[in-house]
């Protein structure tokens, strides 16, 4: 478990980015000689990709952000619910410089391939990562217009792509600080007004992604998910050696959880890819537009005209609570999902999903952070199960390559196990003791490869 999230060449005059997203340096003693040893040779590499490109050296300034695991918190945080997340010690290397012109070109220098992004135009198309870097420059050049400075990136990561643990997500939180550091856009009056805040800037990299408005900066077209928050909250506003608590629209820090040191994380890839903007999209956007038509739901059968529309799922689920304690569904709220079943969702299929949010925000997810506070570990085992339940019987997006991993973890000795991200592929993470962690690594892979 990691929080590396910094800018190893900080700008010292621009105290929103140096101050609170400068979490950790690769110098700080918590980081080990092996993830170090990991990131330099990243930083090599970006470097070498600019120098390539002819890029001067001179003004150069170098990032790292990390990949996230969502514990627990499956597909809530876009319908208001609540998360137990951490960051990883893989993440993206970049490195950038300001230049000239009104373009971004970022370099990958893995794939050895390029884009380049005229502001004026920032047309969508050819590879299909460049819709990231595309997405990027059109709302900053919406948001904050000519303060936008033209950059040159380069860009490494060890993190595997599609896999869930959100690469796609790190790669626009860090070219958005990348452009804003050097744009030196936290100067600005709007930058201070709309995004005073590290929570307030995960908040906007979700809503960038999304496309929708942020308080006072409008929205653009975002790169096709509907998404929330969680990754990008979990990329910036993670702390080592613990797991935080975050509730959604708006995000909101609940409470950190002290991890216990003598366990681990061990993640299997699945090998099957969910690209969000790819195959699995329209899969993932069924997902959330199954919240999004139960919110419609309430909103049109509720009796009391003048309350306000809820927002969210969760609003939605408070409302028709009146104001109890959130200890069971309300009958009101399945009576006009089940009414409002139609050719695309079924009663059941609502009904289904009404009851994994539920559990999921109010009963899993802070049950299991007391567990684990406690050191509670079988019980914090069970909730993870029942969080993957719910996940398989109401989400559809669980494969059988995802359930199998789970079912190896727990059957070789895992404490706790469960698929996580968007789903229809990715990965699974496992919890393991330390010293056990690489035979446990062996034997799970030797085990899924032979299924």
């Amino acid at each position: 478990m990691s929080s590396l999230r910094y800018d190893r060449t900080p700008d010292m005059s621009v105290p929103p980015l140096s101050t609170t997203l400068v979490a950790m340096s690769l110098d700080d003693p918590a980081v080990s000689e092996r993830v170090r040893d990991q990131y330099e040779r990243l930083l090599r590499d970006a470097h070498r990709a600019l120098d390539d490109g002819n890029v001067p050296r001179d003004g150069r300034r170098e990032w790292i952000v990390p990949g996230r695991i969502e514990v627990l918190g499956k597909h809530v945080d876009y319908a208001g619910g609540r998360s137990l997340l951490c960051t990883v010690e893989r993440g993206i290397a970049l490195v950038g410089r300001a230049r000239a012109d009104r373009t971004l070109v970022v370099r990958d220098a893995r794939r050895r391939e390029a884009v380049a992004v005229p502001f004026e135009e920032a047309p969508y198309g050819t590879m299909p990562w460049a819709v990231y870097p595309r997405t990027v420059v059109r709302r900053l050049v919406r948001n904050f217009g000519a303060a936008l400075q033209g950059c040159d990136v380069a860009l490494a990561s060890n993190l595997p792509s599609a896999a869930g643990v959100s690469s796609s997500s790190a790669l626009t939180v860090g070219l958005t600080l990348v452009m804003s550091s050097l744009s030196k856009l936290p100067e600005t009056p709007l930058w201070r007004e709309g995004i005073p805040d590290r929570v307030a800037l995960a908040g906007y990299v979700g809503a960038l992604e999304n496309g929708a408005d942020f308080g006072v900066l409008g929205g653009e077209r975002g790169v096709g998910t509907m998404g929330g928050a969680q990754d990008q909250t979990a990329i910036l506003c993670s702390a080592p050696h613990q797991l935080d608590v975050f509730r959604w629209a708006p995000v909101q820090h609940e409470q950190s959880v002290p991890w216990p040191s003598e366990y681990t994380f061990v993640i299997g890839v699945s090998g099957v890819v969910a690209a969000k903007t790819g195959a699995a999209r329209e899969q993932y956007n069924r997902v959330a537009r199954t919240a999004h038509h139960l919110v419609r739901a309430w909103n049109d059968a509720r009796n009391d005209t003048a309350m306000a529309d809820a927002r969210t799922l969760s609003d939605a689920l408070q409302q028709a609570a009146g104001g109890a304690a959130m200890t069971e569904l309300p009958l009101a709220i399945i009576d006009a999902a089940r009414a409002s079943a139609n050719d695309e969702f079924s009663a059941a299929m609502l009904e289904a999903r009404l009851h994994q949010f539920f559990e999921e925000t109010f009963h899993i997810v802070p049950a299991a952070a007391s567990a684990l506070a406690s050191l509670d570990l079988d019980g914090f085992g069970r909730l993870v199960s029942l969080s993957q339940a719910g996940a398989e019987r109401a989400l559809g997006n669980q494969i059988p390559a995802t359930v199998g991993l789970v079912t190896l973890a727990r059957e070789i000795g895992a404490v706790a196990a469960s698929a996580f991200g968007a789903g229809f592929g990715g990965s699974v993470w496992a919890m393991v003791k330390q010293d056990e962690s690489e035979r446990f690594m062996a034997r799970w892979r030797e085990r899924y490869l032979r299924s």
